[in-house]
């Protein structure tokens, strides 16, 4: 027969514990509502008694008893920059930062997590001349992995994490300007020269441009300026052509170019660089024919990133005739047509056509150029090779030529019989045609320029035509 009531007179106070109450033998419905008040609840159940024994707080579990500060920034003491000291921010910390006498570094957390809040305070009002840094400490500020820059006197800013995208953002800002940190772009490799705000780099040679850094729009562009000239071709031998000069590429684009003329050439679409490293190739000049049955050979490409300029045609010789194509064309030799130029093509062009010879001339045809084509031979004159352009991407290559300008991919020049007239090479270091007292010359090394051919008429080594000069690689940015 089931127990239904014990009377109060047969249980001393306080004997019934929890050890006197086998588990599970008291439920719910055996408790009638209001009978149990808090005075004989108060310490008597444990957290692990409930069903439920923490709660949630932004995404986080707080067992019963625990603590945390929701939703509050805690305001930590000013921070006086020393300049030299940063600041490791604390998730959930309030930071008034004190420049008066240094700029300043506060590093957001390395691993945040979402939600987490970080508030910054101009204490004396002189982030203006004494600036501070946010730094991002390996993850984004604004969806860029850019360290940002407060320069505002009184400014204030609240910074939330939401994702690796992302990562933190900008919830609440007062009286701040950009907060994008200035950044320029910063390499090295090759010789480096600077004129105003902008270095720049030459490569004479094989090398590298190794990028560490790239400029953001706060700063300057991650957008670099080139020229790249590729090794002139070499000249003919016997009845005889210059050779084409190197295929000339360049940009002129306005986030970098600064006040600097650059060729009729440029495009005006430069380079945007990443952080990494630029195999940089530099071709060099063709040799000369030495058989009156071959062609001058022609020059090698120059390379950098996207950009590849061809190597200029080797100039046509005796027996050989036609010259061949590349980035200008070499001239065609004994009645021969010239090389094609801008070959291949590339907009805009590259370099020119050389020039023909026509039938039975015992000469040949001028090298062509980056600005002109190589003029023909109508008779046994020498023929001057077609005109470079000029540039003032690197204005400490001094003059040369009308104006202040650089010159680059002059086409090699045609030798002559004796006692005619006697041929230069095209303007940007084009090699001069042989004639009745001396031998061609060669291209002008780091031009891109065409060999000159050699002498009509002319016994070796008289009538061996010359090599090709080879080209260069310019590189220009704004560094500061």
């Amino acid at each position: 027969m089931a127990l239904t009531k014990v009377q109060k007179t047969g249980i001393t106070d306080n004997a019934i514990d929890a050890d006197k109450i086998e588990d599970g033998t008291i439920v719910a419905a055996d408790i009638a509502p209001g009978t149990i008040t808090n005075a004989k609840l108060a310490g008597s159940i444990a957290n692990d008694k409930l069903a439920n024994s923490s709660i949630t707080v932004n995404g986080s579990s707080v067992s019963l008893g625990g603590s945390v500060s929701a939703g509050k920034v805690q305001w930590q003491s000013v921070v006086t920059a020393d300049g030299s000291t940063a600041t490791s921010a604390v998730a959930g910390n309030g930071y008034f930062i004190d420049t008066t006498s240094n700029a300043h570094t506060i590093n957001l957390p390395g691993s945040p997590s979402a939600g987490d809040t970080i508030a910054i305070k101009d204490y004396a009002g002189t982030f203006g001349s004494n600036n501070l840094t946010i730094g991002r400490n390996g993850n984004n500020i604004q969806g860029a992995a850019n360290d940002s820059l407060i320069s505002t006197n009184r400014a204030s800013v609240v910074l939330v994490y939401i994702d690796a995208t992302k990562g933190w953002l900008f919830t609440n800002e007062s009286n701040v300007a950009d907060l994008g940190e200035p950044l320029f772009t910063v390499a090295t490799g090759g010789t480096i020269t600077t004129s105003g705000d902008f270095k720049i780099h030459t490569f004479t040679g094989d090398g590298c441009f190794v990028v560490s850094q790239v400029g953001n729009p706060a700063g300057g562009p991650a957008v670099v300026d080139y020229l790249v000239v590729a090794g002139g071709g070499g000249g003919g031998a016997g009845s005889t052509s210059g050779g084409g000069a190197g295929g000339f590429r360049e940009s002129h684009s306005t986030p970098v170019s600064g006040c600097y003329t650059a060729s009729p050439l440029a495009t005006p679409t430069g380079i945007t660089v990443s952080a990494t490293t630029y195999p940089i190739s530099v071709g060099s000049g063709g040799a000369g024919s030495d058989s009156t049955g071959a062609n001058g050979s022609n020059g090698s490409n120059s390379i950098f990133s996207t950009i590849t300029s061809a190597g200029g045609g080797g100039g046509g010789s005796d027996g050989s005739g036609a010259g061949s194509p590349g980035g200008s064309g070499g001239g065609g030799a004994n009645g021969s047509g010239p090389g094609s130029g801008n070959t291949p093509p590339v907009s805009p062009p590259q370099g020119n056509n050389g020039g023909g010879s026509s039938p039975g001339t015992p000469s040949g045809g001028g090298g062509g150029g980056a600005g002109a084509a190589g003029a023909c031979q109508p008779s046994n004159q020498g023929i001057a090779g077609g005109a470079g352009v000029g540039t003032l991407i690197n204005p400490a290559t001094g003059e040369t030529g009308p104006g202040p300008s650089q010159y680059y991919s002059g086409g090699g020049a045609s030798g002559t019989r004796p006692g005619s007239f006697e041929a230069s090479g095209g303007i940007g270091g084009g090699g001069n045609g042989g004639s009745c007292d001396q031998t061609g010359t060669d291209g002008t090394a780091n031009t891109g320029g065409g060999g000159g051919s050699g002498r009509s008429f002319a016994s070796p080594p008289c009538n061996t035509g010359r090599s090709g000069g080879s080209g260069i690689v310019i590189i220009r940015y704004k560094y500061q």
